[in-house]
């Protein structure tokens, strides 16, 4: 009987043991898996447990991603927080730089493939902004329109007309006595170079002179290849210039209407922006032509007037030329300006070739210091390193019509976004002056 109740009492203890022991396990794996089962999904997460122990419901099974997505302590749960935030940064950056990279070089392709298309149109906008003064003075006049926009348009061609027969009628007019001066210099040069420093022998001279036929003559397909090549140019530029005639007449005869078409081309929310942008765009780049006219002028002027007095051949020619290199801000004058400099050293001697060297870069110094600001400085509000840089990519991406037209459409690209930035920074203004109303005034 003694023996029976100590066999229920062991019975009883090692069944309470047991169950102490699994419990206790149980509770360990609990609080083990707890941290992970809160990123799992709610679906996997297991019961809670009962007073005597952890349970759980039937049907339910642990994630098959448990492995996976099992956090460690000081390991991101996501690689991507493992980047650190400027990397980040930089990189939504730089895709984005790269997409706009892209379209800016598909821009300059078509642009590159259309590139007669667009210097005429580029030309005529120039031209037109130079005559729609005058044609806005006529119609306030009373003058009809068309007959406005005609007769400026004559006008302007007449003048253009009019300046390149005068050029051509003075070099034809001179050519020979400069001929005659550039074999006297010829010679000269040959005198120096058998009595000068280098002590040249005349068989050396004519030996050179030879190599020089030599090469002319073996180069005599490529040389007739540049010779189609240059037919080729003089028919597109006669092409251009016809196109940039056309354009101009009508943008001084329907400009507005012009304006109206693009404006309405545009998406209805930038409409307004632009209508207003446009004008402004318009306005600086009339200004721009109209000073880098004067400006122009008065480096012409200066310097035909500095080679006349030295006695320089073709003195009124050069200055046209000057007159026209000029249209490109800060070195057009200078760099055209060389002519002159090349035809004293071969007409007059090297000291009056550095005598207009000198007038050169004087000019070139009251142009950048006094002209520029004085005349341009409102119009263009550009800095001069933003001048020499844009004229640099413009004569890389399209030569000379590039240098001529790289400056006035940074100056107009300036307009525009200054006056979008003006536009919106106003619009913040007034929405937060009506939000702050409000919350003053919920009512």
């Amino acid at each position: 009987m003694r023996a029976g109740r100590v066999l229920s009492w062991a019975g009883v203890l090692a069944t309470r043991t047991l169950a102490t022991i699994e419990h206790r396990r149980r509770a360990a794996g609990q609080e083990e898996v707890e941290p992970v089962r809160e990123s799992v999904d709610a679906k996997h997460e297991a019961p809670a447990a009962l007073p005597h122990g952890p349970a759980v419901e039937p049907g339910w099974v642990p994630s098959a991603s448990y492995g996976r997505d099992h956090h460690r302590p000081g390991r991101p749960a996501n690689p991507a927080e493992a980047v650190p935030w400027s990397l980040r940064v930089a990189a939504e950056s730089t895709w984005r730089l790269l997409l706009l990279a892209g379209a800016l070089y598909l821009l300059f392709r078509v642009v590159d493939m259309l590139r007669l298309v667009a210097f005429a149109v580029l030309a005529a906008l120039l031209v037109s902004a130079l005559l729609e003064p005058t044609v806005s003075w006529l119609r306030r006049r009373g003058v009809p329109r068309w007959l406005a926009a005609a007769g400026t348009f004559l006008s302007g061609l007449a003048g253009i007309f009019g300046v390149g027969w005068f050029v051509v009628w003075q070099v034809t007019t001179k050519i020979s006595s400069v001929a005659d001066k550039v074999q006297d210099g010829v010679n000269k040069l040959r005198d120096w170079l058998t009595t000068g420093p280098l002590h040249l022998t005349q068989q050396q001279i004519t030996e050179f002179a030879k190599q020089i036929s030599t090469a002319v003559g073996t180069n005599s397909e490529q040389i007739t290849s540049a010779g189609f090549t240059g037919v080729t140019i003089a028919i597109e530029v006669l092409t251009g210039l016809l196109l940039a005639a056309f354009t101009t007449y009508f943008l001084l005869y329907d400009g507005a209407r012009i304006w109206s078409w693009v404006l309405r081309a545009l998406p209805r929310q930038s409409r307004y922006a632009m209508a207003g942008a446009g004008p402004k765009a318009w306005a600086t780049l009339t200004a721009y032509v109209r000073g880098t006219v004067c400006v122009a002028f008065i480096d012409a002027l200066c310097i035909g007037v500095g080679i006349q007095l030295l006695g320089v051949q073709l003195a009124l020619p050069l200055a046209v030329i000057i007159f026209l290199g000029a249209f490109v801000p800060l070195v057009g004058a200078l760099v055209t300006g060389t002519i002159a400099v090349l035809i004293a050293i071969v007409t007059q001697g090297p000291f009056t070739a550095l005598m207009v060297l000198v007038i050169l870069v004087a000019v070139q110094q009251i142009e950048g210091h006094l002209l520029q600001p004085l005349i341009l400085g409102r119009a263009v509000r550009v800095h001069p390193l933003g001048v020499v840089l844009g004229v640099a990519a413009g004569s890389i991406v399209g030569g000379i019509a590039g240098a001529i037209v790289a400056v006035p459409l940074i100056a107009v690209t300036n307009t525009v976004v200054s006056h979008l930035r003006r536009r919106n920074a106003a619009g913040q203004e007034v929405f937060d002056a009506l939000e702050a109303a409000r919350l003053t005034h919920p009512g």
